[in-house]
C-alpha cells in the first residue's frame, strides 16, 4: 500500500463562522413564567476546499417560545476543515455527513448555550445528538426518493 493511499483524518481548523441571537420580546418576556416551547433544529453544509479537505458546517437553531411570544431565536454555526483522503466513497461520505458533525456539535453547544445565558435565559444544556442514526436516515430518505419514478 502507498502512503498516498492509507486512510488519512485530520482536523485542520475548527471556528465559529456565524451567531445570532435575537430576544424581540425582552425585557417583558423575563415576567413571563419560564415554561417554553423549544424548537431545535439542525442542518449540516459542506463544501470541497481542496483535493481531499472539506469544509463542514453544523447550523443549529434554536427558537423559544411562551405562548405565542418568542423569548429567543439563536442560530449557531460552527465550521471545522477537515482533510478525509483514502477511504472508499461510503466511509468518506459517512465521515463527512455524520463524524465531522459530532466532532462540531459540542462547540456550537457551547456557542449556543453562550448566547442563551448572555442573553439572560437559563442555561439550554442541549442533549447529545446521535449523527451517525440521522445521517442513516438521511441517506434512506434520498436512496427512496431516488427509487421513486418522476412525476411531471
Amino acid at each position: 500500500m502507498t502512503e498516498q493511499q492509507k486512510p488519512q483524518f485530520a482536523i485542520q481548523r475548527i471556528y465559529t463562522r456565524d451567531v445570532s441571537f435575537e430576544s424581540p420580546n425582552a425585557p417583558a418576556i423575563f415576567r413571563e413564567e419560564w415554561k417554553p416551547q423549544i424548537k431545535l433544529d439542525l442542518n449540516t453544509r459542506t463544501r470541497t476546499l481542496d483535493e481531499n479537505v472539506v469544509e463542514v458546517v453544523l447550523i443549529i437553531t434554536v427558537e423559544a417560545k411562551i405562548g405565542e411570544k418568542t423569548a429567543f431565536l439563536t442560530e449557531v454555526q460552527q465550521a471545522g476543515v477537515f482533510t478525509v483522503s483514502g477511504f472508499p466513497d461510503e466511509t468518506r461520505d459517512q465521515m463527512i455527513g455524520a463524524y465531522c458533525p459530532s466532532v462540531l456539535f459540542p462547540y456550537a453547544r457551547e456557542a449556543v448555550d453562550t448566547a442563551v445565558t448572555k442573553g439572560s435565559f437559563p442555561a439550554l444544556m442541549l442533549a447529545p445528538v446521535n449523527f451517525d442514526a440521522l445521517y442513516l436516515q438521511n441517506k434512506k430518505g434520498k436512496d427512496e426518493s431516488a427509487e421513486q419514478p418522476a412525476t411531471n
